[in-house]
């Protein structure tokens, strides 16, 4: 079984409207409203009603990237999207940089907090918010230009690593390239060495079912998907036939 977890990236338009955007190389101040088969429009509970109708999702990735970026927030709308959908779980990565930068949505059980490696830069700071979090979390080891960010020991070892752990190489998002296979075999090795090992799931560069086999091949829990879903190139037979 391969979960493949639909990503929706949020992000402030010129008008102040909210639009789910296209993701690409991680430059985020150039993402663009996205243009789905799934929806006539970016509004995000339009498109993840599109999600929701080509296959019934467990589990949908949010990257609020304004409060990522530090330049505002979609809180409301989140929550509102946890409350209409309390059958799926939400990850949801708000730029939580440490312990004092507590998520601010209403404490519900279907809201789980990612944790970008990207905004910490001491192990502490980690281990604090793993600790406030009662390792709810969902840790992202992301990696830009060939550079891995944030507290190294969170990419050498797996030991801090929590039940859900993201292999996130954001040049790879939106690219085409496919996923970051040699770097998730290393991230698989440091698994194996862990007592109880974590779900490892790949995001960037997925491009159709064959990239999803081979993923699956590879042993990983799962896949975080945007591209290929809003071009139609993962189908809903496909999503059956994996999980």
């Amino acid at each position: 079984m391969l979960q493949v977890i639909p990503v929706i990236d949020l992000k402030q338009g010129p008008l102040d409207e909210c639009h789910v955007v296209h993701a690409k190389h991680g430059q985020r101040a150039n993402y663009q409203p996205i243009k789905s088969i799934l929806s006539d429009s970016s509004d995000v509970f339009s498109i993840v009603e599109g999600l929701l109708k080509l296959y019934p999702f467990r589990t949908i990735y949010i990257a609020d990237i304004d409060a990522i970026s530090d330049t505002g927030n979609h809180f409301e709308k989140i929550e509102l999207l946890s409350d209409m959908y309390p059958q799926i779980t939400w990850w949801v990565d708000n730029g939580v940089r440490n312990v004092n930068a507590r998520i601010l949505y209403a404490p519900q059980a279907n809201i789980r907090v990612v944790f970008g490696s990207e905004n910490v830069h001491a192990l502490q700071d980690y281990r604090a918010v793993s600790d406030a979090y009662e390792s709810r979390h969902v840790l992202s080891l992301d990696k830009l230009d060939n550079v891995e960010l944030g507290a190294a020991e969170l990419h050498t070892s797996g030991l801090y690593w929590p039940d859900d752990t993201i292999c996130m190489t954001l040049n790879h998002v939106g690219s085409n390239k496919g996923p970051d296979v040699v770097r998730l075999q290393t991230l698989m090795q440091l698994n194996h060495a862990r007592k109880k090992p974590t779900n490892l799931f790949a995001a960037g560069g997925v491009r159709n079912s064959e990239d999803l086999l081979a993923l699956k091949q590879l042993g990983v829990a799962g896949a975080l998907v945007a591209s290929a879903l809003h071009s139609g190139e993962i189908t809903a037979q496909q999503l059956s036939l994996l999980a």
